[in-house]
């Protein structure tokens, strides 16, 4: 049972491209990535972070690859992970080669600054031989002088303008397997920007708003810049950047995707903010769910409501529901229809045991 959004929102049929096994585009689901922030030289330590973001839920993680150093160990790093890994190239058209060569699914650049055209339709004869797709990531604060010449500073139309211009370079190369990005970390500069741009052409758009900052700002900067895309209909892959832990910012894109209705992975929890009408103490029980349940993939929805005010018509829409009641009278809901009474001790490891059985359920008929 899953709560119906109020409506639908209408996205923008964008063309389809790979990065690796990931459709992105099209009517492909949006996708969720983040990037590593260890040395790509450390490749222990970076095939564990991948492996942290990939559990966390991304499709695709992205790595900087400064110099050959890094260029060489991607290869080992490619080798012994599953999600499909973007090379972050800047400047150096040989490490793009070089990335493309060693296994990586897309590079992100600037084909502007990669140097003359030999170099870059070497890099994308590169690209082309080894099915490794491209993202143009045009960002305010690294614009080309000629545009912020003209424009005297960042705004909407000299990101669109670079991007336009970057994307004539690929096309002139017969070179279409590519997606872009127009960053920004002001809200509505970044807003305004992907408008216009969604609006001249139709290359799928990797939505994020660049250096959004520390856990909590980031997140919020990030929930209203890339949540007023999508609600447009605008956006085929999200990236949340955070000065934090990378599988915070697949948290923090997946609930973004969820609350939206665009996707749904794993338990979505209905709680309320507590009061002193709470029958058990919500809080530290939703925040011991979180933890007990974060290995459900399965898409179902629980609502931990503390008190019967809104807990019976929370629990009606949702496939488990729990309500507090007077006494440890707690009320079970499965499917909506009442179940039977929980005591405060016993509720994470009923909870725990309903939603593993219906999530089992769930795939089970799939």
């Amino acid at each position: 049972m899953s709560i119906r959004p109020f409506r639908d929102i209408n996205r923008k049929k964008t063309r389809e491209i790979n990065v690796g096994k990931v459709k992105v585009g099209g009517d492909n689901p949006i996708s969720v990535q983040s990037m590593t922030n260890t040395l790509t030289t450390d490749i222990k330590a970076t095939i564990n972070q991948i492996n942290l973001i990939e559990n966390e839920g991304a499709d695709i993680v992205r790595v900087s690859c400064p110099d050959q150093e890094s260029t060489i160990a991607l290869k080992e790093i490619i080798k012994n992970v599953s999600v499909p890994i973007v090379a972050d190239i800047h400047f150096h058209y040989k490490r793009a080669v070089e990335a493309a060569k060693n296994g990586a699914h897309c590079l992100r650049i600037n084909p502007g600054n990669i140097g003359d055209k030999t170099k870059i339709k070497e890099v994308l004869n590169s690209a082309k031989d080894n099915q490794c797709s491209i993202r143009i990531g045009v960002n305010a604060g690294s614009l080309e002088k000629d545009i912020l010449e003209k424009y005297k500073e960042p705004c909407p139309e000299a990101l669109v303008e670079s991007a336009l211009r970057n994307i004539k370079i690929l096309e002139d190369e017969d070179f279409f397997n590519f997606k872009i990005s127009v960053k920004s970390s002001d809200i509505f500069l970044s807003i305004e920007a992907y408008k216009q741009l969604s609006n001249v052409t139709d290359y799928p758009l990797h939505l994020g708003i660049t250096e959004a900052g520390s856990y909590v700002p980031g997140s919020i900067k990030s929930s209203i810049g890339i949540g007023n895309l999508l609600l447009r209909g605008i956006g085929d892959t999200i990236r949340i950047s955070l000065s934090d832990d990378p599988v915070q910012e697949i948290k923090i894109g997946n609930e973004i995707l969820k609350s939206l209705g665009l996707r749904n992975r794993g338990v979505k929890i209905i709680s309320c903010p507590s009061c002193a009408r709470q029958g058990f103490p919500v809080i530290e029980t939703v925040k011991k769910l979180e933890e007990k349940l974060a290995h459900i993939k399965t898409p179902l929805t629980l609502s931990i409501i503390g008190c019967v005010v809104n807990g019976p018509g929370e629990a009606a829409m949702t496939d488990i529901g729990l309500t507090g009641g007077g006494k440890e009278n707690n009320m079970l809901y499965l499917s909506g229809v009442q179940s039977k009474i929980i005591t405060n001790d016993n509720i994470l490891n009923e909870i725990v045991k309903q939603v593993e059985k219906k999530a089992e359920e769930i795939e089970t008929s799939n």
